[in-house]
């Protein structure tokens, strides 16, 4: 069983930075496909950024050129970075990890973008 636990949430003005982070349980961390979802109201879930286990990246062309996905497994965490932030960037962020075929969910942070 993998747990996720998500923080840096908030509330910031369109144009500003927000870093969220990401702490996995579980020794192999390393081996993790890890990724950050967003849920708006009224929406689907959507996929926002990827990592693998090997590090390569991939994002949504929403936020291609101002989001930055990281991971440290030194320290079983990854971060989203994201800058430039827009109002239709506000939904529920959700962290997300792969690992053995199973899906593991974090429980989610809300990121409003609003002036």
């Amino acid at each position: 069983q993998v747990q996720l636990v998500e923080s840096g949430g908030g509330l910031v003005q369109p144009g500003g930075s927000l870093r969220l982070s990401c702490a996995a349980s579980g020794s192999m961390f390393s081996y993790y496909t890890m990724a950050w979802y967003r849920q708006a109201p009224g929406n689907q879930r959507e996929l926002v950024a990827r990592v693998a286990s090997g590090g390569s990246t991939n994002y949504s062309d929403s936020v291609k050129g101002r989001f930055t996905l990281s991971r440290d497994n030194a320290k079983n965490t990854v971060y989203l970075q994201m800058n430039s932030l827009k109002p239709e960037d506000t939904a529920v962020y959700y962290c997300y990890a792969n690992f053995v075929t199973r899906d593991y969910w974090g429980q989610g942070t809300q990121v409003t973008v609003s002036s």
